[in-house]
C-alpha cells in the first residue's frame, strides 16, 4: 500500500493545490448569518478559487412545479463574477443533514411517484446552469451509498445510472463527480463510471456507540486511495470534503459549548488538518465547515477564520 501511494504522491509532486469549500446558504441562515455577507467573505477574504454548492430539492421546488433557482442564480453571479469555479451538487443527495433533501409534499409519496418528479427537476437545474461559465462540475449524489447516516428513501443503484445517464445525455462536456463515503475501503468499481472520483476524509468525530473517534488512517492512505481508483479506471480523484468543522454529540454546533466543539475541532485541529490535507498528495481539496468559520469570526473569535486563511494561502 505504502508503495502505491508513494507513486500517487510521486505523480503529483510538481503540481500545486487547489483549494475550495463548500457554501450552503441555508446554514449560514441557521447560524443567523447573512448568507451573501458570509459567501461574499468566503470568495474574497479567503481567495478561494473553487466552491461547492447545493440545489436542494426541497429548496427549488417547494410547491410541485413551481421552481426557485433565486438564491443558486445570486451565488453563480458572483462565483462567475470572480473567476471561482462551481461543482455544483445534484440529485437527491446532497451534503448537509438530513442528506437527502426532499421537499415535503413528496415524502409520503411512493419510489415510481417522487422519482419522476426529482428527475424533471434535475433535468431542470442541469439545463439552467450547464452553460454557465463558472459551472466546472457536477456532483451527484453526495456519498450515494452511505446507509447508515443521513434519512434517504432509496439507495439503489439503478437509480444513481439512471440519473447519470440522464445528466450525461442534457449535458455531456461537464465532469460528473461520485463521492465514497467517509474512510471506508474499497475502490469505487461498476455502473456508473464517474469522470472524477471524490474522498470525503473526516478524522475526529462523534460516535453514538464509542464516544469520540480518531481514524488511525495516516495522510497516505489516501493517495493510496487515489491511485489504486486511477489504476483500476483511469479516472482522477479529488478530496471532495475535509473535515474542518466539530462533529458534535448533538450534531447542532450552533448551540454547542465551545468545550464540547473543540474536543472534535480546536484551533490545532484545524492546523492538523490542514498539514494532513496537503500530506495526501492529493492537490484539489474541499475543506468542509466554512459557515462555522465565519460564524466564530462575526461573534467575536477569529482565529479558526485566522488559522484556515493562513493554512491555505501558505
Amino acid at each position: 500500500m505504502r508503495l502505491v501511494s508513494f507513486k500517487y504522491q510521486l505523480s503529483e509532486k510538481n503540481k500545486g493545490y487547489e483549494f475550495g469549500t463548500t457554501f450552503v446558504s441555508s446554514h449560514a441562515e441557521h447560524y443567523g448569518l447573512d448568507p451573501k455577507q458570509t459567501y461574499s467573505a468566503i470568495l474574497d477574504d479567503l481567495n478561494l478559487r473553487k466552491i461547492r454548492l447545493v440545489s436542494y430539492w426541497s429548496e427549488g421546488e417547494k410547491e410541485k412545479g413551481k421552481y426557485d433557482f433565486s438564491d443558486l442564480d445570486w451565488q453563480f453571479a458572483e462565483a462567475e463574477k470572480k473567476g471561482v469555479k462551481i461543482s455544483l451538487s445534484i440529485g437527491l443527495r446532497q451534503p448537509r443533514w438530513p442528506e437527502c433533501h426532499q421537499p415535503e409534499w413528496s415524502k409520503n409519496l411512493p419510489k415510481e411517484e417522487w422519482y419522476p418528479s426529482l428527475k424533471i427537476y434535475l433535468s431542470e437545474v442541469v439545463k439552467r446552469y450547464k452553460n454557465n461559465p463558472a459551472l466546472e462540475s457536477y456532483q451527484l449524489e453526495n456519498e450515494y451509498f452511505l446507509k447508515d447516516f443521513g434519512i434517504c428513501p432509496d439507495y439503489s443503484r439503478e437509480r444513481l445510472v439512471d440519473e447519470f445517464n440522464l445528466v450525461k445525455n442534457l449535458d455531456p462536456k461537464t465532469p460528473i463527480i461520485l463521492t465514497r463515503s467517509n474512510n471506508y475501503g474499497g475502490f469505487a468499481l461498476g455502473k456508473p463510471e464517474a469522470d472524477i472520483y471524490g474522498i470525503s476524509v473526516y478524522r475526529k468525530v462523534h460516535n453514538k456507540t464509542l464516544g469520540y473517534v480518531t481514524y488511525p488512517f495516516p495522510a497516505w492512505y489516501y493517495a493510496f486511495l487515489a491511485q489504486g481508483q486511477k489504476s483500476l479506471t483511469g479516472k482522477p480523484s479529488i478530496i471532495h470534503e475535509f473535515q474542518l468543522e466539530p462533529w458534535t454529540i448533538s450534531g447542532d454546533t450552533k448551540n454547542t459549548s465551545l468545550e464540547e466543539q473543540n474536543k472534535t475541532m480546536s484551533v490545532e485541529d484545524v492546523k492538523r488538518n490542514i498539514n494532513f490535507a496537503k500530506k495526501t498528495g492529493i492537490k484539489e481539496v474541499y475543506f468542509w465547515g466554512a459557515e462555522w468559520w465565519y460564524w466564530h469570526l462575526q461573534n467575536g473569535d477569529p482565529s479558526i477564520w485566522k488559522t484556515v486563511k493562513s493554512g491555505l494561502n501558505k
